[in-house]
């Protein structure tokens, strides 16, 4: 098969293992910088330009789309869709996941446990939106902030006040939410493929600091999870839509709480953390449906 990993950069972590994952199979893998797509829409005729040729005969497509391109990105996923192409991240899911708020309303809806979150329109009474969530401390979290940037703790209600006001007078956009202190600065990553949990791991923040996030210096270890943490993950990775997901989720003394599903997971730390080949699972994905 003739499979595209859409990636800006060739030299990630998880795009070269997918294309060695493909390759080892036999398929022909070509890595397309998404961001140099041009997309030519006309009646019953959709293409994609890349490097002055067209894109044709392609089976699947495995979506690496960073978040600052999901705009774009999603555009090309979309027109590799109109292709009648199989996608491993249908274009849809992947706008649903990068936008936090409307994740956690879908989340939500389906039933899944969830810290406590408050969204309000640059609201002056933040007393009230501090109180809402259960007081101090709580976290603070810009919605466009990815891999624990823009995520702050706030100790107490007036350093909680003074952060959201800083953020409504820059008109940054952030929600509040429960702080789950018997998380203790740790969470479950859980992978998944095809509605399979195919890899998990417990991601703990370095001493001093509450998010775990590996870009931040945390440590992984593998994990078995409870039936209940399973479950709640493969609930909201299909509540989103997604064929390939990482859902993250705190550990709380009233189960698992989802903090977010993301659409285009990193490889490495899991890969590291289980010793398990998951690129590989994911170029099974692709073969049984492209």
């Amino acid at each position: 098969m003739r499979i595209v990993v859409l990636s800006q950069n060739p030299n990630l972590y998880s795009t070269k293992r997918l294309i060695e994952a493909g390759e080892k199979k036999g398929h022909e893998m070509i890595i397309i910088d998404h961001t140099k797509c041009n997309l030519v829409i006309e009646k019953k005729n959709p293409t994609i330009i890349y490097k002055g040729k067209e894109i044709k005969d392609i089976d699947g497509v495995i979506p690496r789309i960073g978040a600052s391109v999901t705009f774009f990105g999603t555009a090309v996923v979309r027109q590799f869709e109109m292709m009648k192409v199989f996608s491993a991240t249908e274009s849809q899911a992947l706008v649903r996941s990068r936008d936090k708020l409307r994740s956690l309303q879908i989340l939500s809806r389906a039933g899944l446990g969830l810290p406590k979150t408050v969204f309000t329109n640059y609201s002056k009474d933040v007393g009230q939106v501090v109180d809402a969530v259960g007081g101090a401390p709580l976290v603070i979290k810009l919605l466009e902030g990815t891999q624990g940037l823009g995520v702050v703790l706030a100790d107490n209600k007036n350093s909680a006040e003074s952060i959201l006001e800083a953020f409504n007078g820059l008109q940054a956009r952030v929600i509040a939410q429960e702080f789950i202190k018997e998380a203790g600065g740790a969470d479950v990553r859980v992978f998944i493929v095809d509605g399979v949990v195919v890899g998990a791991m417990k991601r703990q923040g370095k001493e001093g600091e509450f998010r775990s996030n590996l870009h931040r210096g945390g440590s992984a270890n593998v994990i078995q999870l409870t039936d209940e943490e399973e479950n709640a993950a493969l609930k909201a990775a299909k509540a989103m839509g997604l064929g390939i997901a990482g859902v993250d989720l705190l550990q709380s003394s009233r189960g698992p709480l989802i903090l977010e599903v993301n659409s285009s997971p990193g490889l490495e730390g899991i890969e590291s953390a289980t010793g398990k080949n998951i690129a590989n699972y994911i170029i099974k994905y692709v073969e049984r449906n492209a």
